[in-house]
């Protein structure tokens, strides 16, 4: 734990953690925001599984697109920008009483526009602190990050079985909006200028650990997005035991990523975490069928298992990026992951969504059965491109440029 209390003693630390988390927070909030208001428009899950699809195919284009922008335009416009598109097109969603079309249209332009603050964050840490300090620092914020992930569809999930799922929704905005322009605010925006890439766009998805690094993190975070939604269809949308069992599982999240996030990385440190994300998630699994009427004990048991496996494993995926990629290729490369992760939160809800329409809440387990399963198998198999950290920095690779020398 010093070396956390190390980092957070560290000027702008403590600062921009909380700025990019509280940005980032509706990330975390819209897919499962989506998929209830949509379904109570339609009466549909399979039609809330579309527009979640429209969604991430957006997503998948402006991830690493935004992201190397931000080495042309800057950071500070690049973000504005989008933020301001994005903040417009979930409100419509929201309010505007559209057909299924429609909301796929709008759904979209929202995934085109969401704001790269991921990449910009990630590119400004190896400027805020040394060496020695990089590694717990992405494992502080792979924990951070599980507020994003596991607690925003806990606050979803409340607001919107209890309030209305117009406000679930329209709360995520209010985060979008205030944390946008607080990061927005942070000096180290204007410290840190990203240089222009001299390599082709999505050159870098051509290291081995970028690309093992975005398909696990899709993986992964597919798993917790069928979890999530199979969880508020065990338990319905009129109680809180939803929300009590996703908080217990972010708390398996956070117990993991403050316990394990700091141990040294090998090249069998994605597949060990994901077995555990794997373990977990099976055996709630199984105990749907097999302890029916004990569903509440059961899930927030084994789901804090799973738990305790994502924090650890995505401070894995990020350190593996950064130590593979120079720095101008930084903000792209977690572009990509970035992408993953968020076409993994949509995609996961998206199959969680069909197949409860047509297996009952089961379903969703064993599409974040499948999504896990999967992401253990990808780093077993991807072993050999998987960087070994141990007793390695993790800092980007610096820029080399001829330097002109006046003649004598």
């Amino acid at each position: 734990m010093s070396a956390y209390s190390d980092l957070l003693k560290t000027p702008g630390v403590a600062r921009i953690i909380s700025a990019q988390l509280t940005a980032r927070f509706p990330f975390g909030m819209l897919s499962l925001a989506f998929l209830l208001h949509i379904e109570q428009q339609t009466g549909s899950y399979g039609s809330a599984g579309l527009v979640l699809a429209a969604t991430s195919i957006g997503q998948a284009i402006a991830g690493p697109l935004t992201s190397r922008l931000m080495g042309v335009w800057g950071m500070r416009p690049v973000i504005a920008v989008t933020i301001a598109v994005c903040a417009t097109a979930v409100t419509a969603i929201a309010l505007l009483p559209l057909t299924v079309p429609w909301y796929m249209a709008v759904g979209a332009l929202a995934g085109l526009s969401m704001p790269p603050i991921q990449p910009a964050v990630r590119t400004i840490y190896p400027k805020m602190v040394n060496s020695r300090q990089l590694t717990p620092l992405f494992s502080l914020d792979a924990t951070a990050q599980e507020i994003i992930w596991v607690v925003g569809p806990v606050v979803t999930t409340f607001i919107a079985t209890q309030i209305s799922t117009v406000w679930g929704i329209l709360t995520a905005v209010i985060f979008l909006v205030g944390g946008g322009l607080w990061f927005l605010s942070s000096p180290e925006l204007g410290r840190v200028r990203i240089p222009r890439s001299k390599r082709r766009f999505g050159t870098v998805l051509r290291r081995p650990p970028v690309m093992l690094a975005t398909i696990v993190g899709f993986l992964l975070v597919g798993a917790c997005a069928a979890i999530e939604a199979g969880v508020v269809a065990v338990f319905g949308h009129g109680g809180a035991e939803a929300g009590i069992v996703l908080a217990i599982f972010s708390v398996g999240s956070i117990a993991g990523g403050l316990s394990f996030g700091h141990i040294a990385i090998g090249p069998w440190a994605s597949a060990r975490r994901m077995f555990i994300v794997f373990v977990g998630t099976v055996a709630a699994t199984i105990g749907l069928v097999a302890m029916a009427g004990s569903e509440f004990l059961w899930l927030s048991v084994t789901l804090f298992v799973a738990g305790i496996g994502i924090a650890p494993a995505l401070a894995v995926l990020f350190a593996m990026v950064s130590a593979s990629v120079k720095f101008s290729d930084t903000a792209e490369a977690y572009g990509w992951v970035g992408t993953g992760q968020l076409i993994g939160a949509a995609l996961g809800s998206a199959a969680a969504g069909l197949l409860i329409d047509t297996n009952g809440p089961v379903g969703a387990f064993w599409a974040a059965s499948a999504f896990a399963l999967v992401g253990f198998i990808v780093p077993v198999v991807g072993k050999r491109w998987h960087p070994d950290l141990r007793g390695r920095d993790a800092s980007p690779m610096p820029d080399t440029e001829p330097v002109p020398v006046q003649p004598s």
